[in-house]
Order: structure tokens, then C-alpha cells, then sequence
């Protein structure tokens, strides 16, 4: 048998590498060492030194170049790429400076390799030195190396550098000009983004599908429809109409732009022969950011028999779940994301931790936060925002400091700053929610924005300081928001100062005419004090003006079908089990105290009749529907669209001491969770 050739075990060694086969690889070795001479040929060992680095057993690579002499820069340079190409940045550099120690010059194909290195390291003096070592010997004339040494100064933050770089190459292929326009996107400068692209394409340039996708994300960062939909009738145009990861990148930016019915026009005409994982994400990732959380949920399902579930499609799902209350699919989906072996994944665990936090399930959350092997910020700020919702105050503010001040030491973030604030404010915590206010500056570097002063606001407000919020919103300085005005406005309401809710409902209409909540909240208030005349006055201008009062929903989940009310509602299969439910309830409830507050009527009416107005909310119907459907030990989850109104919280407290049922109610604002007679929220809702 005549042995194999050098160049076909050869290409047998790059098969091993581009199959990622390292019993493949290891097998050829063997044929190698039982067909030939040592010592090998440097052709030969550079091969083998390729595939072992490559194939991330960088042990067998190393031993194999110290058995190989003499050392070329081939041999070098096929170790040191492997190392970047699994991440092992240190030792690519190490090995760099050991080739240097040996007098062997780097050429074309080392440099652009312990550039990334560095780079990703970041490193920018050992990129300087690398690149001062280019010039010397000429490389950094070479297209790719230039290129490599811009990415580096790109990466690293040096601007001017990279600047200078770009200016001085001689020649800029087409891998220069992404690299230019993608990191002008990733440093936040996409209008040079967008230059660089005209200049390119005015000097004769062909963009390929990284550029077109990398100007989508320009455009979708400035949210520029205008021009994206240019770029769109550009792409038609070339030959990269058909192309997936453009399709992908448009359906990005159209989702980011707030046009979902492009996006799923674009989706459509993939087609599902050509759709990948990218484009289930892309589409997904759209309808959660325009807050189609219910058709997320449906493209999820869709997906799910076409590709394997990824990281980033369930933790955007979950995501949908977490908006639209819905624990128990959420739970569907986190079983999957243990099949998937994805649920130790950062990014899934932030987004359970976030699932259990926003649907109540605060055991739950805990219990994710706790075995999740890393955390990162945004995993801290979905608990203590989980806390903030359910108005726990003492773990928001405990899980705050042990994020910043313990082991942890990490530097909370404007977001994190308004869930702790928040938390203040739900449970009345003013002193501390002040203090932590007044020494954002100071001890966290961070300036407070409309959503913090908003905090403060409703912080005072529910605590019945709403003249001292007034006199604080007059002090801030910056123009105060709707935000700041709604919480004014709703903390007058809470405490019945007409005359304050009057000015925050005025600068309401100014700011936001067509909301229809604020002029319902408004003419409530007035209803509340009796000032009936007025309460009509305010809905005849919403009535001439075309704005209509946001309905009221209240909804309960049993056995994967949602059900849902509406005030008065006697549309249901079960109505007449409902009203028994609610007749019982009433007597019962009358036995222990409870008196309806007739205040809550928004029609002026005879007292019995108020009582009987504020006795049909959706909330209480949805509830009744709970305790018939569900089994005795099953807490009863009702979600409502609008506020919980007082009377239904008020009562909620009396039914679930007398059913002896736990009873979380989630409106827009916040949780209430209702227990033997008391809930979370200690009234300061």
C-alpha cells in the first residue's frame, strides 16, 4: 500500500477542522505517523497544529509545535488562530510574543488575528504596539491588516486613532467600509454611519448583505423610517432582494420603527422554506416591541414547528407572557427553556426572573434568581422591580443594597433607581424614598430624570402630602411631564383635593389632548365630591371632542382559555351561577362590616342604586367566575386593563377572608395580593 500524499492527508486535516470532527482529525494523525518519517514535514505539522487549535485542543498544539522544527511563521500563526478562533485570546497573544522571542516576523494572516485579540481584550496599548509593529515592516499596507488595526481602534474606543487609520489606508475593500459603518452604529454616530455608506457607494462601491443590514440597524437606531424605507426600494433594486439576512434586517428595523405590518409582510414573503431561526426571532422580537404580546405568542407556537427554540426567542416570549399576565403559558415556556438546557442562559434567567416578578409569582422569582449560576443588572433590576410591583418595600430596598454594597458591588442604573423609588412610593416610604432620591447625584452618578421626579411625586401624593408634591413639581428643573402631572392628578383623586386636580388635569389636556384617561379620572373625581354638574361638563367635552373612555376588562385564566368581563356583563355560559356567587358573597360580606362605597358611583343616582352600580364592576364578576371555577387551594390571578377601583379593593379584602382564598388581582398599575382579610399593598394603592 503506497502511502497517502502530503497534500491529500492534508485536505483530510482541514475536512476534520471544517466538521468540526476532532475524532476525525485525531485519526488522520495517527494515518500520518504510521505512513511517514519523523521528524514531519513543516507541511504537515503546520496542518496538524491547525486542526488541534482549531478544534480547540490547544494542549495537542502546542506539543506538536514544540516537536516541529523549524518553527515558520505558518506554524505560529496556525496556533495563534486557532487560540482567536475559540476565544482564548491571553494565549494568542503570548504565543505571539513567543514566536518574537524566536525572531520569526509576523506576516499578513498574524497581524489581523492579535489585533482581534487585543481588541477583544481590550488592550488598546498592546494595539498600538502591534500596529507600530506593522508599519515597520510594511504590513499595515496590506488591506486586511489595515482593516484589522481599524477594528482594533474602533473597538477600543479610541476615535481619533481609528479615524486617522481609516484616512491613511491606501486601499479600502469592501470589509473596510462595514467595518467603518458598523462600528459608527455600535459607538451610537449613525449619521457617520450613514455618510461613510453614500461615500462608499458615490467612490463605486457594491454593497454586500452585511452592509445593507448593518444601515438597517443605523436606521432603526434613530428611528429614521424615511430612509430606511430608501434603503428598502435600493435593496429591491439589487441583487440582494431574495437575500434572508437582509429580509432579517429589515424586518429588524421596520419592527424598531413601529411598523409591524411591513415586517410581517416581509416575514410572509420569506417563506417557510427559506425562514431561519434569525428570521422567527427578528419577527418575534418585532411584536413584542410594538406590544403585540398576544401574537408573539402565536408566532412563538408557529416557530416552535419549524426550528429549535434559541435563548433569545424564549427569553423575548417570556417577555410577551410577563406583559400579558399569563403565568401559566410563561410556565410552559420555562419548562421548554430546561428541555432546551437554555434556562441557566443569562438572558432567559433575567427574563423568568422578570415572568414571575410581573405576573405576582414573587416565590417563584426568587426561586430563579437565587440558582441562576451569573446574574447581571438587568436580572437584579427584575427583582427588585417584582418587589416594587408588589409594593414590598423592605426586600426592594434589602435586595438593593446587597446588589450595591455587598460582594456584588455593582453600580445600579436609572431603571434600577426607578423600581426602588417606586417601591418608596407604594408603600409609602417617604422619608427613605427621599433620601435614596436626594443622593442619586452624590453617591450614584446619576441625574434624575421625568421618571424619577414622577416617583417623587406619587411618593408624596399617596402619603396625603399632595400640596408639598405640588410644591415640588414647581422646584424641579426640568419641565415636568405627564408622568409627573398623572401622578399629581391621581394623588388628588386619592385624597379629593379638586381644586390641585384641576391644575394637573388642565396641564394633562395640554400635554396629551386625546388621552382619554386622564379626562376620566378628572370628571371621576369630581363625581367622587359630588360635583356632578362638572363630572357631566368634562364628559360632553370628551364626547364633542371624539375621544371615548377606555373600556374596563377584568380577566381570569382556567384551563388554557382566558375569560373576560366587562361591567354588568351577563354574557357568560356560567351567568347564572355568577350572580349566586355574587348574591352570597354580598350577604355574607354584609354580615362582616362591609359598606359599599357609594362614593365610587360615577352617576348621580339614589343610594341604593349606587351601591348596586359599584357591586357589578368587571373586577368582582371576574373573581365570582374564579371561586366557582377554580378548586379550593388554587389561588385565583384576576388581571384588569384599567386601576382597580376602591370599592372592588375594599371588597376584594372582605371576600378573601370569608372564602379563605388567596387572591392576587393585577390592574395597570400594580399587584395586589389579597389574603385573610389584608392586602400587599397596605391600602396605598
Amino acid at each position: 500500500m503506497n502511502a497517502p500524499s502530503p497534500n491529500l492527508l492534508g485536505s483530510l486535516l482541514e475536512s476534520a477542522v471544517s466538521t468540526h470532527s476532532s475524532l476525525l482529525g485525531r485519526a488522520a494523525h495517527a494515518l500520518i505517523l504510521r505512513t511517514h518519517d519523523t521528524p514531519l514535514s513543516s507541511f504537515l505539522c503546520n496542518h496538524l497544529v491547525n486542526m488541534y487549535s482549531k478544534l480547540d485542543r490547544i494542549n495537542s498544539a502546542e506539543i506538536l509545535l514544540s516537536l516541529t522544527n523549524p518553527r515558520t511563521v505558518v506554524t505560529w500563526t496556525s496556533l495563534i488562530s486557532g487560540c482567536v478562533h475559540n476565544r482564548r485570546f491571553t494565549s494568542a497573544l503570548l504565543h505571539f510574543t513567543n514566536m518574537r522571542r524566536e525572531s520569526v516576523l509576523p506576516n499578513d494572516f498574524t497581524f489581523p488575528c492579535v489585533f482581534k485579540a487585543s481588541a477583544s481584550l481590550h488592550m488598546p496599548f498592546t494595539g498600538k504596539q502591534l500596529h507600530a509593529l506593522a508599519l515597520k515592516g510594511g504590513n499595515i499596507l496590506d488591506v486586511f491588516v489595515g482593516c484589522s488595526a481599524f477594528d482594533m481602534y474602533s473597538k477600543t474606543g479610541l476615535r481619533v486613532e481609528a479615524r486617522n487609520m481609516f484616512d491613511e489606508m491606501p486601499h479600502r475593500n469592501l470589509a473596510t467600509w462595514n467595518a467603518y459603518i458598523s462600528n459608527a452604529v455600535q459607538d451610537g454616530r449613525c449619521l457617520d454611519a450613514v455618510s461613510a455608506f453614500k461615500k462608499f457607494l458615490s467612490v463605486g462601491g457594491e454593497p454586500n448583505a452585511i452592509t445593507f443590514c448593518v444601515f438597517l440597524n443605523a436606521c432603526a437606531d434613530m428611528a429614521s423610517l424615511e430612509l430606511g424605507i430608501q434603503l428598502h426600494g435600493f435593496i429591491v433594486r439589487s441583487r440582494y432582494r431574495e437575500d434572508v439576512s437582509v429580509s432579517n434586517g429589515l424586518i429588524d428595523f421596520y419592527g424598531k420603527c413601529g411598523d409591524i405590518v411591513s415586517s410581517e409582510m416581509i416575514f410572509n414573503r420569506i417563506g417557510s422554506g427559506r425562514r431561519n431561526v434569525v428570521s422567527w426571532c427578528s419577527m418575534l422580537a418585532a411584536l413584542v416591541q410594538n406590544h403585540e404580546e398576544e401574537r408573539a405568542c402565536m408566532v412563538f407556537l408557529k416557530a416552535r414547528k419549524e426550528v429549535e427554540p434559541t435563548d433569545f426567542m424564549i427569553s423575548s416570549v417570556l417577555s410577551a407572557c410577563a406583559e400579558l399576565g399569563g403565568l401559566e403559558l410563561g410556565r410552559s415556556v420555562h419548562a421548554l427553556a430546561v428541555k432546551a438546557c437554555v434556562d441557566e442562559n443569562i438572558f432567559v434567567g433575567s427574563a423568568l426572573v422578570y415572568l414571575y416578578g410581573k405576573c405576582g409569582s414573587i416565590e417563584n422569582a426568587e426561586q430563579v434568581f437565587r440558582e441562576m449560576p451569573e446574574r447581571n443588572l438587568v436580572t437584579w433590576n427584575a427583582l427588585i422591580g417584582g418587589y416594587a410591583h408588589l409594593g414590598d418595600v423592605d426586600m426592594a430596598l434589602t435586595l438593593f443594597e446587597e446588589m450595591t454594597l455587598g460582594s456584588f458591588g455593582i453600580a445600579p442604573s436609572y431603571v434600577t433607581l426607578v423600581s426602588v423609588l417606586s417601591a418608596c412610593s407604594r408603600a409609602g416610604a417617604v422619608e427613605r424614598g427621599l433620601h435614596i432620591f436626594e443622593s442619586m447625584r452624590g453617591r450614584y452618578g446619576i441625574e434624575p430624570g421625568a421618571e424619577h421626579y414622577a416617583c417623587i411625586v406619587d411618593l408624596l401624593g399617596r402619603s396625603g402630602l399632595v400640596d408639598r408634591a405640588y410644591e415640588f413639581i414647581k422646584r424641579m428643573p426640568i419641565l415636568p411631564t405627564i408622568s409627573v402631572w398623572g401622578a399629581l392628578l391621581g394623588s388628588c383623586k386619592m385624597h379629593g383635593k379638586t381644586k390641585l386636580g384641576k391644575i394637573a388635569a388642565e396641564k394633562l389636556f395640554q400635554l396629551d389632548p386625546d388621552d382619554s384617561g386622564n379626562h376620566v379620572v378628572f370628571s371621576n373625581m369630581l363625581a367622587s365630591a359630588g360635583r356632578w354638574e362638572e363630572a357631566t361638563i368634562v364628559r360632553k367635552e370628551m364626547r364633542d371632542i371624539g375621544i371615548k373612555k377606555n373600556v374596563g376588562y377584568s380577566w381570569v385564566a382556567v384551563k388554557n382559555r382566558v375569560h373576560v368581563f366587562q361591567a354588568k356583563d351577563s354574557s357568560h355560559e356560567k351567568n347564572s351561577e355568577i350572580q349566586a356567587m355574587l348574591a352570597k358573597l354580598r350577604v355574607e360580606m354584609k354580615k362582616t362590616g362591609y359598606v359599599p362605597d357609594t362614593n365610587l358611583s360615577l352617576f348621580d343616582l339614589e343610594e341604593e342604586e349606587k351601591a348596586s352600580e359599584v357591586w357589578y364592576h368587571s373586577e368582582k364578576i371576574a373573581l365570582a367566575f374564579g371561586l366557582i371555577a377554580l378548586p379550593h387551594g388554587v389561588p385565583i390571578r384576576v388581571t384588569k386593563n384599567l386601576r382597580i377601583c376602591g370599592d372592588c379593593h375594599s371588597a376584594i379584602k372582605f371576600i378573601s377572608k370569608i372564602v379563605g382564598r388567596e387572591i392576587i388581582v393585577r390592574d395597570n398599575n400594580r399587584f395586589h395580593h389579597f389574603k385573610d382579610g389584608w392586602c400587599s399593598c397596605k391600602d396605598y394603592w
